[in-house]
Parts: structure tokens; C-alpha cells; sequence
């Protein structure tokens, strides 16, 4: 558990020294718990989730770095590979790709990523899974952008 903490600890300050350098991602430790971080993370550009702000939750385990965060969505998102209700994750290297190599600034890129580049074949949302397997790319995006617009957009007014 030492070694986790000093980990996460190096993470910390790594993160508060590059708080400019990466703009799409804000990473916060929570205050009493360093097991415990939510990022905000945005919309890649020209994808559906383009100007949304999506909340991450990672619950990072003692074992951290030799085994993944559990890592969810907060903010709804319509996405092959997000679970609709619960906002889990299916990403290989949050389970059986995982290395320790990885920290979480780079597992927010990586989601990031995956918003970019669904993989409709593993789906945790199945209706948007088969949207997308079955080459209604507009019916995906519409929808996509649709609850983007109402969970990860700021409440004009």
C-alpha cells in the first residue's frame, strides 16, 4: 500500500506541474482520500461528444499501479462501450491490458480515445452497439450528440 500511495503521490504532483499542458484533462485528487480521483475530461473534436464536459470517477485499488482504477463515467454518455446506467468503462487496459506503466492522466487519453473510436463489437450499450454495427452512423451521432447536449453541456441561462 506504501508504494501505491507514493505512487499516487508523484501522480499528484506531476499532475498540478502539467495543469496547462494537457487542456482536455482535469484531474483531481479528493482531498481526504488519494484511492479517490474524478477528472473532467472533453468531448474529442468532430465526434458527437464535441463541447461536452464529461465527469470521470476512479476509485484506484491499493494494489495501483499493478492493477487498473476502476474507472466510470458520471455524466451520461451515449457510447457503445459505456454502460448507460452505471457508466462503466469497457477499455482493455482496464482490465486485461492493463500495465503499470500506465498512470491516470494517460487512462483519461486513452478514454478519450475511445469516445473518438467506438468499438461497437464489444458493446456495454447494446442500442448504441447496434446502431453502429448496423450502419446508422447518423441514427449514433444524433443520438450521441442529443445526450451530450442535455448531461455534458453547460446550462445556457
Amino acid at each position: 500500500m506504501q508504494a501505491s500511495r507514493a505512487r499516487l503521490f508523484k501522480e499528484y504532483k506531476e499532475v498540478q506541474r502539467e495543469k496547462s499542458a494537457d487542456p482536455d484533462i482535469q484531474l483531481v485528487c479528493d482531498d481526504s482520500n488519494i484511492f479517490k480521483w474524478t477528472a473532467l475530461i472533453k468531448g474529442p473534436s468532430e465526434t458527437p461528444f464535441e463541447g461536452g464536459v464529461f465527469q470521470l470517477a476512479f476509485a484506484v485499488p491499493e494494489q495501483y499501479p499493478l492493477q487498473p482504477p476502476q474507472v466510470r463515467f458520471l455524466t451520461k454518455i451515449f457510447h457503445p462501450n459505456v454502460h448507460f446506467k452505471t457508466g462503466e468503462i469497457c477499455l482493455d487496459i482496464l482490465k486485461n491490458a492493463w500495465s503499470p506503466a500506465w498512470t491516470l492522466q494517460s487512462v483519461c487519453r486513452a478514454i478519450i480515445a475511445l469516445m473518438a473510436h467506438p468499438e461497437p463489437d464489444s458493446p456495454l450499450n447494446c442500442d448504441s452497439g447496434n446502431l453502429l454495427r448496423s450502419g446508422d452512423i447518423r441514427g449514433y451521432q444524433s443520438m450521441a450528440k442529443m445526450y451530450t447536449r442535455l448531461a455534458a453541456m453547460p446550462k445556457k441561462g
